[in-house]
């Protein structure tokens, strides 16, 4: 869907993008990751042509970006862009129609889409009277009622309740599942592990890992399991396949941490444990995104 070749964007002494290059696929939900001021806002200002880039190039579908692709695309900015003093029905009309619907069909569709959220009597409130939570939902609305092949969420699930924020999740991939691809900047990493199938980490303006979520996992592996046993604690030789990390004792269990010895397998530590304890679970440790998060941006 998106080719993004080694953009540049400077702003007076700060380079915001420094010669990033990703790939967003068609038909997924993509996470763009990284911490404030990494420069995940410049880049999607110049996906929604805001701004421009001072160098590289956007494809849009295979074709240079240009200012037909805007009727595809819906962005929802972090910052909220609704007018305060505005009714919300006839608000959303005017984003619609800017996005090249008619005002009938406009219309349609804002009441399919209040009656699936349940706010049919929100048409001729203002903004200014609703809370956060529900302008985010009114926003929501107005991003993607022209059913664009292309949506950008910036912080989507900020100032929800988690009953809110489970609706909001499910429409997103409703609309995936109907064929938009989705690009999504978080902080909510248990959002990202549970809805992305690709990710992009920016840090300090520099793309410093993309790619599917389960393959950036994988590459982090580190040969650490978790062990839970039963019986009485474990007697080491100096002859097992593993170092202890750590062990924490319960009335019933043991959970021991380890790390493999170079060349030893999972087998290898069930066959020096059987014959000692009892083993209920042995399970390999593979880091979150949360974690290789914390650990590449630190």
């Amino acid at each position: 869907m998106l080719s993004i070749r080694n953009i540049v964007k400077q702003y007076a002494g700060h380079r915001a993008l420094d010669d990033v290059s990703l790939e967003v696929p068609a038909g997924q939900i993509f996470g763009l990751l990284g911490p404030n001021g990494a420069g995940k806002t410049s880049l999607i200002r110049i996906i929604n042509q805001i701004t421009a880039p001072d160098s590289g190039e956007i494809l849009f579908n295979g074709e240079k970006l240009n200012q037909s692709h805007i009727e595809r695309i819906g962005y929802m900015p972090e910052e909220r862009g609704l007018y305060k003093k505005m009714a919300i029905g006839e608000q959303i009309v005017y984003l619609a129609r800017l996005k090249g619907l008619s005002n009938a069909e406009a219309t349609r569709r804002i009441k399919n889409w209040f009656e699936k959220l349940q706010i049919q009597d929100w048409w001729n409130k203002k903004v200014e009277e609703l809370s956060k939570g529900m302008q985010q939902k009114a926003q929501f609305v107005a991003t993607v009622l022209h059913e664009p092949d292309l949506i950008i969420l910036d912080e989507p699930f900020s100032g929800f309740d988690p009953g809110n924020a489970e609706v909001i999740k499910n429409e997103i991939i409703e609309l995936n599942q109907k064929g938009a691809t989705i690009v999504f900047s978080t902080h909510r990493m248990e959002s990202v592990e549970e809805l992305c199938s690709s990710i992009a980490l920016i840090h300090k303006s520099h793309k410093i890992l993309d790619g599917r979520i389960k393959d950036i996992r994988n590459s982090y592996r580190n040969a650490t399991y978790v062990i839970e046993y039963s019986g009485n604690a474990l007697s080491l030789n100096g002859n097992q396949p593993f170092t202890t990390i750590d062990e924490t004792f319960s009335d019933e269990t043991h959970t021991l941490r380890l790390k493999l010895n170079e060349g030893a397998t999972s087998n290898d530590v069930l066959q020096y444990l059987i014959p000692q304890v009892s083993v209920n679970r042995l399970q390999e440790i593979i880091p979150s995104v949360h974690e290789i998060f914390i650990k590449q941006t630190k």
